[in-house]
């Protein structure tokens, strides 16, 4: 699955709740209970949540790749 790609001139925002920064981490996930295994759903997090976003996805088993959001500065690293 490729990362989303926001609509002209919108930016990317963190997925954590009340956060309004600017993603640079695309988080895959999918519920093998609900979603089939091809299936990824994603969120996007900024470099303060990528943690706890990462941590809550991989406790329940969910969590399937991080990557960095294009454009981001991440890709520079």
């Amino acid at each position: 699955m490729s990362t989303p790609s926001p609509a002209a001139g919108e930016a990317m925002i963190c997925s954590a709740r009340g956060c309004r920064a600017p993603a640079v981490w695309a988080l895959e996930w999918n519920n093998p209970r609900l979603h089939d295994p091809e299936r990824r759903k994603t969120w996007l997090a900024c470099a303060e949540h990528r943690g706890s976003l990462g941590d809550f996805l991989d406790a329940r088993g969910f969590l399937r790749a991080v990557t960095p959001v294009p454009g981001s500065p991440t890709l520079d690293m």
